[in-house]
């Protein structure tokens, strides 16, 4: 028979003192949505367009976007290109480049930070 597991103990939120201003039973408060400016691409359309140009320079189809994130300047996404089909699959190389996007979603620079084989896999650092 399997022992029992510990009853673990509730979270509880802390209760509104009558100086802190908060009111008992008031829903939280959400921050606004923030509305994407005029001509400032959201993240699913900078992504596709870091795709894309990377592709019209350099010729080749990306495999995947794997990370992409807004900066002061614009966006910058981490873009995963095949630059030599092999077989079988897992011996392609690959490149990873670094695309910098400004406000609009043009594209101002890229730079190949890596080349590695399809199959190999991350090790922990």
């Amino acid at each position: 028979m399997a022992a029992a597991e510990p009853a673990r103990p509730r979270r509880s939120r802390p209760r509104p003192t009558e100086d802190s201003g908060e009111e008992t039973g008031a829903a939280p408060r959400r921050a606004p949505a923030r509305r994407p400016r005029p001509g400032v691409p959201d993240a699913a359309a900078a992504m596709r367009s870091a795709a894309g140009q990377l592709a019209q320079l350099l010729g080749r189809t990306p495999d995947s976007v794997t990370s992409l994130k807004p900066t002061a300047d614009g966006w910058e996404a981490q873009v995963e290109v095949v630059e030599l089909e092999r077989i079988p699959d897992t011996t392609s190389v690959m490149a990873s480049y670094k695309v910098a996007l400004d406000p609009e979603g043009a594209l101002v620079s890229y730079e190949r930070t890596r080349r590695y084989n399809r199959g190999m896999i991350d090790r922990p650092t």
